[in-house]
C-alpha cells in the first residue's frame, strides 16, 4: 500500500460496553474501566457462567436521524449511530460527499441474531403464523450495512463482510482497497454486532466463557467474556483530507489476510495463519518488524488462543516480542465479535494520535508460554509510530492491519 494511493483515518465513531462515543470509550479504556457485569438481557440461571459485556445506556434515537430504530435490528442501530458519529467526528456532512462515491464496508458475526431468537420464540410457542414479511428486512446481515447507508445516504459500494472476529479488519481491508482503486473517495468502515443467547450459548457449550474475570495472557485466565459493540472509521484519501483541513488519526498503512485452513474452531498449532497475517500486513506496509511500536492483540483470554498468538509474536519478532508493547482491550469490553477488530482498529487509531496506549486489566501472573511485554492494568504513555492491530476467527481467518502516524 505504500507505493500506492494513501489512506487516512479522520473519524471515528464507537458504541462500546464501556461506553458510547469516540472521547468518552478512549478515556474510560485508559483509565481501565471495566464493560463486564451479569448478563442483563436476558436470564442465565441455566448455564454455569453468568458474565457479558453489554452495551448500556444507549438509546438509537439520540443518534439516528433518518430511520426509525424501531424498524431496524440491533445490530444495525448500534452500526447507524457509530457511523453517524464517525461522520461527525470527522466534521463531514454527507450532503458534502458525492453520495454514488462514498460507500459503507462493515463486519460482523452473527448480523442479527435477536431476530432468529425472536422468530424461533414464535415457532416454539406455536405463533409463525405471527411473524411477519419485516423478519425479511431485518435478519439478513446484508441489511446491516444497508441500514448505514441508507441513514447517511451514501450510495456507493455497499460490502457486508461475515468473517467473524476478524470481520472489522477485513472489513477497513476492503474500504480501503476501493479507495485505492479510485471506486470511492469516501468510505465507512467497521463492524458490529449486537448481544444474543445463540452467541452466549455457542460460547458456554464450548466451555470458553470465563466465570469470573477476563484475562488475556494472564497464567489464570480461563476465557473470554462475550460482548456486542460496533466501531465505524471514516477513511478517505490523504490528499482530500488534507484540502479540506480534517484532523487526521492515522494512516492505514497496510492489512494482511490470510486463513488457517486447519480447524473450525481452533487455530493451527503453530499459529501458521496469524503470523503471515501479521507478515502480509508488514509487507503491504513496507515496514519491518521492528518498526511496530504497539500491539493491539487479539487476546481473548482463552488459554488456547493467547499461548498460539504468542507464539505467533515469537516467530516473527524473535526476542523482540518480549520488549514490544502489547495489549488487549478485551480485558474490559469483552469480545464484541465482528466490532472487536473495528473497535480495536478505532484504538490504535487513538494511539497512534495521542502517544498513549490502554492496558490489558486484570494481569497479575505473567504466563512463560506469554512473555510479551503486557502493558498490565495501567495505560502507558510512550511513543507510538506504528500500531498493528491483529484479529483472529472461527474457520481460521485472521487480518492484520497496521496504523501509523501520518507525515504528509
Amino acid at each position: 500500500m505504500s507505493a500506492q494511493l494513501r489512506i487516512v483515518v479522520t473519524g471515528i465513531g464507537m458504541v462500546t460496553p464501556v461506553a458510547t462515543g469516540r472521547r468518552q470509550t478512549w478515556d474510560r479504556l485508559l483509565a481501565g474501566a471495566s464493560g463486564i457485569g451479569p448478563v442483563e438481557s436476558f436470564s442465565t440461571e441455566n448455564y454455569n457462567v453468568h458474565l457479558g459485556a453489554e452495551v448500556g445506556d444507549f438509546n438509537a434515537t439520540d443518534h439516528l436521524e433518518n430511520l426509525d430504530p424501531a424498524t431496524i435490528g440491533r445490530a444495525s442501530q448500534l452500526a447507524a449511530a457509530a457511523a453517524r458519529m464517525a461522520l461527525k467526528d470527522a466534521k463531514l456532512a454527507p450532503s458534502a460527499v458525492d453520495p454514488h462515491r462514498a460507500g459503507v464496508v462493515l463486519g460482523t458475526t452473527s448480523g442479527e441474531p435477536l431476530e432468529v431468537e425472536r422468530f424461533n420464540d414464535r415457532l416454539v410457542a406455536g405463533e409463525l403464523h405471527k411473524v411477519g414479511a419485516e423478519f425479511i428486512h431485518l435478519y439478513p446481515c446484508h441489511m446491516i450495512a444497508a441500514h448505514v447507508a441508507a441513514e447517511v445516504g451514501f450510495g456507493g459500494v455497499n460490502t457486508m463482510i461475515p468473517t467473524a472476529c476478524a470481520a472489522g479488519n477485513y472489513a477497513i481491508a476492503h474500504a480501503s482497497d476501493a479507495l485505492r482503486l479510485d471506486r470511492a473517495e469516501v468510505m465507512l468502515a467497521g463492524g458490529a454486532d449486537s448481544f444474543s443467547r445463540i452467541t452466549y450459548t455457542g460460547f458456554a457449550r464450548l466451555g470458553a466463557i470465563a466465570p469470573e474475570l477476563c484475562q488475556p495472557f494472564d497464567r489464570d485466565r480461563k476465557g473470554m467474556i462475550p460482548g456486542e459493540g460496533a466501531a465505524v472509521l471514516v477513511l478517505e484519501p490523504l490528499e482530500r483530507a488534507l484540502d479540506r483541513g480534517a484532523t487526521i488519526y492515522a494512516e492505514v498503512a497496510g492489512y494482511g489476510l490470510s486463513c488457517d485452513a486447519h480447524h473450525m474452531t481452533a487455530a493451527h498449532p503453530e499459529g501458521e495463519g496469524a503470523l503471515r497475517a501479521m507478515q502480509a500486513a508488514l509487507d503491504d506496509s513496507g515496514l519491518r518488524p521492528e518498526a511496530v511500536s504497539y500491539i493491539s492483540a487479539h487476546g481473548t483470554g482463552t488459554p488456547t488462543n493467547d499461548r498460539l498468538e504468542s507464539k505467533a509474536f515469537r516467530r516473527l519478532f524473535g526476542d523482540a516480542a518480549r520488549s514490544t508493547p502489547t495489549s488487549s482491550i478485551k480485558s474490559m469490553i469483552g469480545h464484541t465479535m465482528g466490532a472487536a477488530s473495528a473497535i480495536e482498529a478505532a484504538v490504535c487509531s487513538l494511539a497512534v494520535a495521542e502517544d498513549r496506549v490502554p492496558p490489558t486489566m486484570n494481569f497479575h501472573h505473567p504466563d512463560p508460554e506469554c512473555d510479551l511485554d503486557c502493558i498490565a492494568n495501567e495505560a502507558r504513555e510512550m511513543p507510538v509510530e506504528v500500531a498493528m492491530n491483529n484479529a483472529y476467527a472461527f474457520g481460521g481467518n485472521n487480518a492484520s492491519v497496521i496504523f501509523r502516524k501520518c507525515h504528509p
